[in-house]
């Protein structure tokens, strides 16, 4: 959606979708808007409670019955297992989409991870076709005048056209970019703390293979899970910025991290989007 600034200070109801890496302050940002006019939607949420939610209680529960005393529990139906998936802790999602490697060590099987890859892959989109109806909603429903969307990291990642089209015709896409300091304190960070992530499959398949040359490695199913994820994030941090940055350019507008994280209310938030879009529009 591209518009005025003043188009934007006058639009009644705005309704706002924030692409970023995760760690740049998209959540952050989210949290410091008031909570009675701007309904917080989160896509990673929605590919949790909504999407996956199923395939993650099958994921806790396959680990539980390899455990005899909760194997014992679970079939005579003296325990249930349950999702509790929220804004704050996305850690079933994450768990879920796993790491490859050594089973070991927590790790999955190539199938395995291409498989609940192609899961999130459709989820995700799924839950970003569902903002548009979650727009209404907001307002009719709960009554919020307000609606930001902080879409997953990896939207930038789902080659799919239509979506971004359908994003930018019912919200106001930003970009947040972070500066090339704040980059590698994000790609440190994860190094550090190596979490599970999604990645195209093409890109997984051309960074694995040059990963196993590198490390030597010759068999998959043998590799440390950690060392992978914390080899590869850079390489897809700095894949994705350029794709982040397309999105914006199409579809959208930029604002710096560094701006962002001085906003203190959502007065602040709009006053910058709108000089944004001055700066920005030709």
């Amino acid at each position: 959606m591209k518009m005025s600034s003043q188009e934007f200070l006058q639009w009644k109801s705005k309704s706002i979708t924030l692409l970023a890496m995760s760690g740049a302050g998209k959540t952050t940002l989210a949290n410091k808007l008031p909570r009675e006019k701007w309904f917080h939607y989160s896509g990673d949420y929605r590919i949790g409670t909504k999407y996956l939610d199923e395939p993650i209680l099958d994921n806790i529960k396959q680990q539980a019955m390899e455990v005899p005393f909760l194997k014992d529990l679970l079939l005579s139906d003296s325990i249930y297992i349950c999702n509790n998936v929220s804004v704050d802790n996305l850690a079933p999602v994450s768990s879920f989409l796993g790491k490859i490697g050594d089973s070991k060590l927590g790790g999955l099987t190539l199938s395995q991870f291409k498989r609940r890859q192609a899961l999130h892959h459709k989820a995700e989109i799924a839950a970003m076709y569902d903002v548009s109806e979650f727009i209404h909603k907001a307002e009719s429903l709960y009554g919020y005048k307000h609606f930001i969307n902080d879409a997953g990291g990896s939207v930038c990642e789902l080659d799919d056209p239509a979506i971004l089209e359908h994003l930018a015709k019912h919200t106001l896409i930003i970009y947040i970019k972070t500066s090339p300091e704040f980059n590698e304190t994000i790609i440190n960070r994860a190094k550090t703390s190596p979490k599970p992530l999604y990645y195209r499959e093409a890109f997984l398949d051309q960074h694995l293979a040059e990963f196993m040359r590198e490390k030597n490695y010759t068999d998959i199913d043998t590799l440390p899970p950690d060392e992978f994820v914390s080899w590869v994030f850079p390489k897809l941090f700095k894949s994705r910025l350029p794709r982040y940055q397309a999105i914006a350019d199409t579809y959208g507008y930029t604002l710096n991290a560094c701006d962002v994280a001085n906003v203190k209310d959502d007065t602040d938030f709009i006053q910058l989007i709108a000089a944004a879009i001055d700066q920005q529009t030709p």
